[in-house]
């Protein structure tokens, strides 16, 4: 197809052209800073708001994070669901320079589901499934789109360090921050369901990869791999490292990568990589890199439970950088509830990252 001249000299084109020549020549807004989206937000925020929201970096408060349903323990900071219009804007572009895009996707997807799932208990109750009791219990949960808490450690700056954290029914995001370093950890996620079986959002499967990498990975497995890959033992109801639970994951499970062929290694990078870029895709890169640095085949990956879907299944993959933790099983034993977890070793809540911080500066 050939354009003449005269077709760059539209009115439209020759506006695009100037659009997307002030976007590379820098006139357009440029990608903010967590500290700098931070403080957008805060400003936002009344007196009172800001009463609920903020606290001191140092407080013990900042550690104590939960995967538990609201209902069953609050979270310290502002409800989502309270914010105006403008502070809730303000707020996304937060997740947004903390997040990429399938990141800040599945953050907000998971806070739908949580309406969702209100939605599908109550048609089960209509139906005569459920009585009115479990419906109440379900409900007491206060599980909802609105019932997430934001609490902001510290002031936000380029040089001290500070957080940010997000958690709720199925989301635990804890941030910490020192200049450009940023640590997400640790970084958790659930579905309940993992896979919508009724009604309007039938099909929606939130966390799908994180369940089809592993099918994939542990599938490419020949019977003799498989052999050192799968944990003869049932299948754990939760991931070990709960914050509810005293147990850790300590030593190397499964078979270690350097067993695996070329194309074994690269399904397990995938698996690794949908947790990993989850996150901001400079921290996301940073943290993949360091992951690559310290050798794939120092990486265990370990299985329980079946290789089909819908039913009760579990893997680790374990590293000296990380630990990625994913457990299938759900309150009916169906293997459609999906607890994950990824670790950064040694930087939970920033402590490697502080540790630099002190070091270097005088207190």
């Amino acid at each position: 197809m050939h354009l003449s001249l005269s077709f760059f000299k539209t009115p439209l084109v020759y506006g695009l052209f100037i659009l997307v020549g002030g976007a590379l020549s820098g006139q357009a807004q440029p990608n903010l800073s967590p500290s700098e989206t931070t403080s957008r937000f805060l400003a936002t925020l009344s007196a009172d708001e800001l009463a609920k929201t903020t606290y001191a970096f140092d407080d013990s408060l900042r550690f104590k994070w939960t995967n538990l349903p609201v209902g069953l323990v609050p979270r310290p900071g502002i409800q989502y669901g309270s914010l105006s219009d403008k502070s809730r804007m303000a707020f996304h572009r937060v997740l947004s320079s903390l997040l990429s895009s399938q990141g800040y996707l599945k953050t907000t997807s998971l806070m739908q589901l949580d309406d969702i799932l209100n939605t599908l208990y109550q048609q089960a109750f209509d139906k005569g499934e459920i009585n009115q009791q479990t419906l109440k219990r379900m409900q007491d949960l206060q599980w909802a789109h609105g019932n997430y808490y934001i609490s902001v450690w510290g002031k936000p700056s380029a040089q001290e360090p500070w957080g940010v954290n997000f958690g709720g029914h199925h989301i635990a995001l804890n941030v910490t921050c020192r200049g450009n370093q940023v640590v997400m950890s640790p970084y958790f996620v659930g579905t309940d369901p993992a896979e919508v079986k009724s009604a309007k959002y039938a099909g929606l499967r939130v966390l799908s990869k994180e369940e089809d990498y592993g099918f994939m990975l542990i599938n490419s497995l020949s019977e003799k791999q498989k052999a050192v890959a799968v944990l003869k033992q049932a299948v754990p109801k939760d991931i070990i490292t709960t914050p509810q639970s005293s147990q850790r994951i300590t030593g190397y499970y499964g078979i270690p990568a350097a067993q695996l062929d070329e194309a074994q290694q690269s399904l397990l990078k995938l698996v690794i990589q949908e947790y990993v870029h989850n996150f901001e895709h400079q921290k996301a890169h940073q943290f993949f890199e360091k992951i690559m640095l310290s050798g794939i085949d120092k990486i265990y990956f370990a299985w329980v439970g079946s290789f089909e879907n819908d039913k009760p299944h579990y893997y680790i993959i374990n590293g000296p950088d990380f630990l990625i933790e994913y457990d299938n099983v759900g309150f009916q034993n169906d293997g459609n509830h999906i607890h994950a977890i990824l670790r950064e070793k040694g930087n939970d809540f920033g402590a490697d990252l502080l540790k630099q911080h002190y070091l270097e500066t005088k207190h």
